[in-house]
């Protein structure tokens, strides 16, 4: 009795509902799904792997060509330096004209590498010299358009060091009033902060010699040291057109520079502006001192962590 309902089930054919028909369907439509996506996968992967070895090889063209050019340049600018410092240190053709060009070819292309004051004042003093014994307004004129044209470059340079020290730094202005004799006044300090370092700046007037357009100054840079308590540096030195701040500057605490720059000088007045920027922005011939690099190194290691 038990087994004749198993008999007749055994023998009713196979009923496969809607569900069994769909996967019948979609199992080898699903094959093909998954084939396609290995297909799609690596081909994107493929055409990845292309577009990345194309930049790698884009860089690395273009890495090569900017160093053949930098070689180019620098041979040239090679080239260029010995020939004008070979010209301009030959006495026996030496030519007023032909110097103040070459010593504008100079500072207008080497002028971050090079300390050109030393030129600058060296040709300034032979202009003077041979201008006392010119004769006639005609000559003077041009020794006096020889002064010009070398103030002229100097203020030029200065000019386009210090809007890229301003940009990194801080700066202040101060006057000296030549209405009176200014010689032994103290101009008013400045309080300015870079990287979170303080920096008290007096500059004190010692002289101003109104025939060379120059002014002698005494400067304090004092900068507070949480181990040491503060430390104070003071110097001495001549400002004038010939002075580049990122050449000429005072060392301070952290590896920071403080340079000052004469921007004007006329019969009322002489306008000085004092610049404070980090070191790694002055000149190239500057290099940095073992301890400073290292203090950068370790302030850069605990502001990242």
């Amino acid at each position: 009795m038990t087994q004749e309902p198993a008999r007749e089930e055994a023998r009713r054919p196979d009923h496969k509902d809607g569900w069994d028909k769909l996967r019948i369907i979609l199992q080898p439509i699903g094959g093909l799904f998954t084939a396609l996506a290995i297909a799609m996968f690596g081909f994107i992967t493929s055409s990845k792997l292309d577009q990345r070895q194309a930049l790698v090889t884009d860089t690395r063209l273009y890495s090569e060509l900017m160093s053949r050019r930098e070689e180019s340049e620098s041979a040239l600018r090679k080239d260029m330096l010995v020939s004008i410092i070979a010209r301009f240190l030959n006495p026996e053709i030496q030519d007023l004209n032909n110097d103040v060009l070459s010593l504008e070819l100079l500072a207008y292309n080497f002028h971050e590498s090079l300390n050109l004051k030393p030129m600058f004042l060296d040709l300034t003093r032979r202009i003077q010299r041979e201008a006392a014994d010119a004769p006639g307004a005609e000559k003077q004129a041009e020794y006096a358009e020889f002064t010009e044209r070398l103030e002229s470059v100097a203020r030029e340079i200065a000019r386009k060091q210090m809007i890229v020290l301003e940009g990194v730094g801080r700066r202040f202005d101060r006057t000296i009033d030549l209405s009176v004799d200014p010689d032994g006044t103290s101009l008013e300090p400045a309080l300015m902060t870079l990287d979170s370092v303080q920096t008290n700046i007096s500059i004190d007037v010692l002289h101003v010699d109104r025939v060379n357009r120059n002014v002698l100054v005494g400067v304090s840079l004092e900068t507070p040291d949480p181990t040491q308590g503060s430390q104070t540096k003071t110097a001495t030195f001549t400002v004038s057109f010939f002075d580049f701040p990122m050449i000429d500057n005072l060392r301070i605490a952290d590896g920071q520079r403080c340079a000052l720059v004469l921007t004007n000088f006329s019969e009322q007045s002489a306008d000085l502006t004092a610049v404070l920027f980090p070191g790694s922005y002055a000149s190239l011939k500057e290099k940095p001192y073992y301890n400073e690099v290292i203090q950068s190194v370790l302030k850069a290691s605990k502001s990242g962590r």
